[in-house]
């Protein structure tokens, strides 16, 4: 048995146009999975899957853009993906968002919404449109793109770590629901990744050097590292895995 043999599995990853999610749309589709591209840019998700399937035969990816503040969206995105391709049989929420840099006492309401359904409800709606089907089947995988940041305080992204320690419950939890049926749920935790999303962090060299000082890798990571970690939870190597949050940060959090 190939430990990591993706073959005839579909997986769905929302935020896959770019950065994390789009690293382990690729990787997935290089074990062998046929993967859905989605995020709110059309184009953007086009482009990524047209280069996937042009490395890997057509078919091996679709473009379906939406938006995971609407659930409207996310339940055409399910359905389409199933008239397309069949049910979900990999699950990776991996879109977030963070619309607020500052101190927890200026947030606005709005804001502190946006985050939480953004970040945690709207997994919540994915989980609940795809789990049955795996379920019924007795097989599936979910994974959450959660943060480090969801096992710290922070002065700054306040409620975008409260998000992510959200998210860390939300897996455990359906992982003690779906375990009789053969569905895992985990979390990737990443540290800091050299994405878009994390641009401010990593662009200026100073703050790089403070942030990867007391780094064990002495390094920030790549899209592609976390990608393995997706890849290792949705294969048969992590088939008595469920419930955890697995760490991929440089050894940050270790020190």
């Amino acid at each position: 048995m190939n430990l990591f043999d993706l073959t005839g599995k579909v997986a769905l990853i929302t935020g896959s146009s770019r950065g994390i999610g789009k690293a382990i749309a690729e990787q997935m589709a290089a074990h062998g999975a046929r993967v859905v591209i989605s995020s709110r840019k059309a184009a953007a998700c086009e482009e990524v899957a047209k280069a996937i399937n042009a490395e890997h035969g057509e078919g091996a990816a679709i473009a379906v853009p939406a938006s995971i503040s609407s659930k409207e969206e996310l339940q055409r995105l399910v359905k389409t993906t199933s008239e397309q391709l069949g049910e979900v049989d990999i699950l990776v929420c991996n879109a977030a968002s963070n619309p607020y840099y500052g101190p927890m006492e200026g947030i606005s309401d709005d804001q502190f919404e946006k985050i939480l359904s953004n970040n945690v409800i709207s997994n919540h709606w994915l989980v609940q449109q795809v789990a049955p089907g795996m379920r019924n089947r007795k097989d599936g995988a979910i994974i959450i793109v959660s943060s480090i940041g969801g096992m710290k305080g922070s002065t700054t992204i306040g409620a975008y770590n409260i998000s992510k320690a959200a998210d860390f419950q939300l897996a455990r939890n359906l992982a003690a629901e779906f375990g009789a049926d053969n569905v895992r749920i985990n979390c990737i935790a990443p540290g800091l990744i050299k994405t878009d999303f994390a641009r401010a962090l990593w662009e200026d060299p100073q703050m790089l050097e403070l942030v990867t000082a007391t780094a064990p890798l002495k390094r920030i990571g790549l899209p592609e590292e976390v990608a393995g970690a997706a890849v290792f939870l949705a294969a048969p190597a992590g088939n008595f895995i469920t419930g955890q949050s697995i760490v991929v940060d440089g050894g940050v959090t270790s020190v």
